[in-house]
């Protein structure tokens, strides 16, 4: 064994080595965790292992560009979730939120609690053992620490606004003033010592449902937008100094500023160009042709008239949601139910009396329907594709998957709707069970409306009814041809947030199924655009196999990934580790092999003992 000159050969797999190049079968040797040769034929009798590669794609490890994992990898830094996913490298501290900062914790105060609840829709019980994993207090002592855990895939970080806000002003502060020129300095100063660090950038966020999440605060959103442009100017200056990425979402509710902010990325305008990278592109159910604005935005603002570099962040597959009840970050945009929202996890009596209030209902009856009905302004936008939110309300689009009642599983809210009201107008024949006749007798005489529907539902069961909603990318129509939009970018995932709404760890495989169907050219494409570019936006050496490089390599079915559908395989699943139940996402057989450091981790559907138990992956540090 002494004498094997590799550790690990990987034989007559099909690569796709990353560069957008036609693929080639061939061998793929890995020694000391690195890329050791390339070729046809390799000697098997010089490797320890050998892995058959026989009928299956091989490529770089995948990159995950958008994730929340900042929480969960400090409590299980395999990172298992991911990695069966083929995804080898994660990047974190996105949408202006993080841990790098450390707890900030202050009197009654608990930032990272307050920050991501709502934000994440990650029940408080969890952040509290997330925030009690962390042992640092600033940005340099954060990256150290990766070297002290067992690491599974890669980690970058971005230094978030709203922690950056707090670090320096305090959370009541950071949402109730300006900073001043000195707390500005500091912010400036703090800025640039992370970008010396290796930090990717800094994310911000401008979505106007993102709320803290703890009293007295809990009308109030988060840090980061409450930055003045004149601030926000300051710090990208800094971006721009060390060329590194701003990580931002859009100001929705005012289109034309967010329009003005993403033009902070124009070279022509502020001396020096700012990659920047923005959520996000898809096909919106409600505003169909609202990508089409963005991309062709993006295409004016990265031309040689404004010497920008931005690149919208598109999701894989389609945009599925779940609700507890009216839990969900969909519901946070209207005014009412985020007054619901607000109330802890478990003030089942705060919400009730908020539901049980006339006033309440007649405010809720009112959102419920704006923009929905009436000869007004509002209802107009939302005719012509341009509403001014997106808070679906259509009970045909609401599906049921987690019902009080057996009968209603998988069907439309408007299907169950439709037999209440058969039922109230006298066919008793419409209740199709005794339990389904005894729910109907419990609805309101006579059910005026879908508001009227969702009303009973909320005081009936509370949380404890669940549906999803497809928001986006309905069909995957336009998926495909967004992810390979130029001025776009894969990985809009939100991996390891809104653990009971969102199951994207899967979107990557799903990028490479659709390429799949059109042809192997479009695949090659597609792993390019999973592996290299966005490492080379982000400037980190990682998402290629050239000789020498970190043996990051990922093994996909091809033949599994054609059958799969990725709406088959989400699942709400109980994690120890959280204590708490987590939508996550289990294709079986699509990644057969991942490697990180040149570490087998997934192997025949299962990690390894090595996945969790030796640090394989690192603290990532742009370029």
């Amino acid at each position: 064994m002494a004498n094997k000159t590799w550790d690990t050969l990987i034989q007559n797999a099909l690569v796709f080595d990353g560069t957008g190049t036609e693929p080639r079968e061939q061998d793929i040797a890995i020694a000391g965790g690195r890329i050791a040769a390339r070729g046809t034929r390799l000697p098997a009798k010089e490797a320890m292992r050998v892995i058959d590669g026989e009928g299956k794609w091989l490529m770089p490890g995948l990159l995950d560009i958008h994730t929340h994992l900042d929480l969960e990898v400090d409590l299980e830094p395999g990172l298992p979730e991911v990695v069966r996913h083929g995804t080898t490298t994660v990047l974190v501290g996105n949408c202006s939120l993080g841990t790098c900062f450390g707890r900030q914790q202050s009197g009654d105060q608990n930032p990272i609690v307050d920050c991501f609840t709502r934000v994440e829709n990650i029940p408080k019980t969890v952040l509290r053992q997330c925030v009690e994993a962390v042992e640092w207090d600033n940005t340099g002592d954060y990256l150290d620490h990766f070297e002290n855990i067992p690491l599974g895939p890669n980690i970058g970080a971005f230094i978030p606004h709203s922690m950056l806000r707090v670090e320096v002003m305090g959370l009541a502060d950071s949402v109730s003033r300006d900073p001043t020129e000195e707390e500005l300095t500091r912010m400036e100063q703090l800025l640039e010592q992370g970008m010396a660090q290796g930090y990717l950038g800094m994310s911000t966020d401008g979505l106007p449902f993102h709320y803290l999440a703890t009293e007295p605060h809990t009308a109030k959103r988060i840090p980061t937008q409450f930055a003045s442009f004149g601030e926000m100017k300051r710090l990208l200056k800094v971006l721009r100094k060390y060329d590194r990425v701003w990580q931002t979402t859009p100001i929705i509710e005012n289109r034309l500023k967010a329009f003005l902010y993403f033009m902070l990325s124009s070279g022509r305008l502020f001396g020096k160009t700012l990659k920047t990278s923005a959520l996000s592109v898809m096909e919106f159910v409600l505003m169909p042709k609202a990508h089409k604005g963005f991309l062709g935005f993006a295409a004016l603002l990265n031309s040689r008239v404004f010497k920008g570099d931005i690149h919208f962040q598109a999701l894989g597959t389609n945009f599925r949601i779940w609700s507890d009840g009216i839990v969900s970050p969909l519901y946070e945009e209207l005014e009412t139910t985020c007054e619901l929202i607000a109330k802890e996890y478990e003030d089942v009596e705060g919400r009730m009396a908020l539901l049980n209030n006339p006033d309440y209902a007649r405010r809720f009856r009112e959102d419920w329907h704006y923009g929905r009905r009436g000869r007004n302004l509002a209802h107009l936008k939302t005719k012509l594709g341009a509403p001014e939110n997106l808070v679906i309300r259509d009970l045909h689009l609401m599906i049921f998957d987690g019902a009080p009642v057996v009968d209603w599983e998988g069907e439309s809210m408007q299907a169950v709707f439709d037999r209440v009201e058969r039922f109230q107008y006298g066919a008793q024949g419409a209740a199709r069970s005794d339990e389904e006749r005894a729910a109907f007798e419990l609805f309101p005489r006579p059910i005026r409306d879908d508001a009227e529907f969702m009303l009973h539902m909320m005081r009936t069961y509370d949380k404890d009814f669940r549906f999803w909603v497809d928001v986006g990318n309905v069909g995957n129509k336009a998926t495909l041809d967004l992810l390979l939009y130029k001025h776009a970018m894969p990985g809009f995932n939100d991996s390891g947030a809104h653990i009971t709404n969102m199951a994207f760890f899967d979107a990557n495989l799903m990028s490479l199924k659709l390429a799949q169907a059109q042809s192997l050219e479009t695949v090659s494409t597609m792993v390019k655009r999973l592996t290299r570019e966005p490492a080379e936006f982000f400037g980190l050496d990682v998402g290629t196999l050239e000789i020498g490089a970190q043996a990051d390599v990922v093994l996909v079915d091809p033949e599994v990934l054609k059958t799969w559908d990725s709406n088959d395989t989400r699942v709400l699943e109980y994690r120890e580790l959280f204590k708490h139940k987590q939508m996550l996402n289990r294709p079986e057989g699509v990644v057969t092999s991942v490697l990180i450091n040149g570490e087998p981790v997934w192997q025949d559907g299962a990690v390894t003992s090595a996945l969790g138990g030796e640090r394989l992956g690192r603290a990532l540090r742009a370029a």
